[in-house]
């Protein structure tokens, strides 16, 4: 893959998240859009109000899986589909069901809220609810990743050494989608409106905007890592 296009498809998921911010901002889409019962059901609702930046975090892991599914790589097309497919399912399935956040964010929210009742202080709280929402969004995207067979660089060594390099690749993108949720996770502290509740405005837009950019950098920065396109431009 050249430089080039080893950027595009760095910045692709980051894009995604922000065009669909603005599309949500254009287009007025709120709680009041008409929309079938029980679409509305399924999405609107505790977790869509008090965490509206995952519905964009959302769209950022789905772009993920699509650029490994869809960008030039080392394995057959039809692997880079199956495993695509495979990790938007189980993607999807850990963010909506049975409701909007899946287990993604009950997970968060049920070991943050359990260690704040067993009398953690609410920053090292916040923190383990964070890092449980991480694990749980970054399994079903590592996991497609790995079945497109879009692992980076070819493998070099023995497989104690392979095995090494792969924990590390996997500790450095749970840090980074850490970090992630912990900054998403500040939204109605950051100031971010009433969005889904009321339209999004444009102080909102701006809000989300940088929030979703800082969020995403280290886990993007990451993944241009592994790309030889961009270490051989290096």
């Amino acid at each position: 893959m050249s430089a080039p296009a080893a950027r595009i498809a760095a910045a692709a998921p980051l894009a995604a998240a922000l065009l669909a911010l603005v599309a949500t901002y254009l287009t007025g889409f709120d709680q009041r859009t008409t929309m079938p019962p029980d679409v509305a059901a399924r999405f609107y609702g505790f977790f869509l109000d008090r965490y509206p930046l995952y519905a964009f975090a959302l769209v950022y892991g789905l772009a993920r899986l699509l650029t490994a599914m869809l960008a030039p790589g080392p394995s057959g097309v039809p692997r880079r589909l199956v495993g695509g497919l495979v990790g938007l399912a189980l993607l999807l399935a850990a963010s909506l069901h049975p409701t909007f956040g899946g287990m993604v964010l009950r997970t968060g929210f049920d070991v943050g809220a359990i260690a704040f009742m067993n009398a953690t202080p609410m920053p090292l709280a916040y923190a383990l609810g964070t890092a449980g929402a991480a694990l749980a969004f970054g399994l079903p995207v590592g996991l497609g990743v790995v079945l497109t067979g879009h692992r980076g660089h070819a493998p070099v060594g023995g497989w104690l050494r392979r095995a090494g390099r792969g924990a590390l690749r996997g500790l450095a993108g749970f840090l980074a989608l850490w970090f992630g949720a912990a900054v998403i996770g500040f939204a109605r502290d950051a100031g971010f409106g009433p969005w889904p509740r009321g339209p999004l405005r444009a102080g909102d837009l701006a809000v989300a905007a940088l929030l979703l950019t800082l969020a995403a950098l280290p886990h993007m920065l990451l993944v241009a890592t592994r790309f030889p396109g961009l270490r051989k431009a290096g």
